[in-house]
């Protein structure tokens, strides 16, 4: 996702040793790049500039003190949290043992089971990202190698009943079961896709070297066809005013005002591909992101889906 300069800062401060360079370079795909491989990022030292952005403290999402591999370990988190939920929900179990380790402290996973799908086409759905969530798991472990940060505490059960109160889904006292049938999945999952396309649309300023540019792209791609695929099955059902309470939810925590949008618009038509006038994607920050699964909307470091907080340098929500 990020130019040549500043990954190749990551390597130097992120990895550990020679095998940790190389298995990032392997992971990311640079290894037959020519000029941009392993012999050119190895000629880019961290400078006094790159060693100030790696210094202790720089921890506020959204604030350009953090090191490249503390921006990487914050996508690991939210990594870890969509891929749980999507392999509980089509497997019954998350990840292995073995996909969870790293630094920082390991927590487990509260809720989560298999949902009884009532439609093929939801079941598919939800096995392909599944599938597309675990690999970027792996990518970005491998990537990262002794960096990585492990899976934090995740909270799949109470963090959506309190997701679903707030947004008036259901009443005060009620709770909300993400697992317990189709349509709760589906607004479940409805509930993170559109994030995830925000943030890696917030994170296409950083890039400079067209082959990052492309896979950046390809991220973001697989993002929003996840996204379609979750907003279109969610207006077939007719669950589009259910969307519209979500996305103001979403919008009241990040403080982005009417930037979110639901499946409807407000004409009741279908507005799949939530845009501004000119066509475009929204973006957020890595704290506006935070807000959103720390469920509040204050500056916090843990919360709603992470009740201990994320692992890593970036790690607070942004104050609004």
């Amino acid at each position: 996702m990020f130019g040549i300069r500043y990954a190749a800062s990551m390597i130097n401060r992120s990895a550990e040793n020679e095998q940790d360079r190389r298995r990032f370079l392997r992971a990311a795909g640079m290894t037959g790049l020519g000029v941009v491989g392993a012999g050119a990022l190895g000629g880019f030292a961290a400078g006094p500039a790159a060693a100030a952005a790696a210094r202790p403290g720089a921890a506020e999402a959204g604030s350009g003190g953090v090191s490249d591999s503390a921006v990487l370990n914050f996508a690991l988190n939210l990594e870890y949290l969509e891929a749980e939920f999507y392999l509980h929900a089509v497997t019954g179990h998350g990840l292995g043992d073995e996909m969870t380790t790293g630094t920082g402290a390991r927590g487990g996973v509260v809720g989560g089971r298999a949902v009884r799908f009532e439609t093929r086409a939801a079941r598919q759905y939800a096995r392909e990202i599944a599938g597309d969530e675990k690999a970027h798991v792996q990518f970005l472990r491998s990537a990262l190698g002794s960096a990585a940060v492990s899976r934090p505490a995740i909270d799949l059960q109470s963090s959506f009943t309190a997701a679903a109160q707030a947004a008036g889904l259901v009443k005060p006292g009620r709770g909300f079961d993400p697992f317990a049938c189709e349509e709760n999945f589906l607004l479940a999952a409805f509930l993170f896709e559109d994030v995830g396309v925000t943030a890696y649309k917030g994170a296409a300023p950083l890039i400079s070297n067209k082959t990052y540019l492309e896979a950046a792209a390809g991220i973001l791609a697989v993002e929003a066809y996840h996204a379609g695929n979750i907003r279109s099955a969610l207006y077939q059902r007719g669950d589009g005013e259910a969307t519209v309470k979500l996305a103001k939810a979403r919008a009241s925590l990040d403080g982005t005002g009417s930037d979110d949008q639901g499946v409807i618009d407000n004409r009741g038509q279908a507005n799949i591909v939530p845009a501004d006038a000119n066509g475009i994607a929204y973006s957020r920050s890595p704290g506006q992101v935070l807000n959103i699964v720390y469920l509040t909307g204050k500056a916090a470091t843990s919360g709603g889906f992470f009740p201990k907080g994320v692992n890593g340098e970036v790690n607070t929500s942004a104050g609004h």
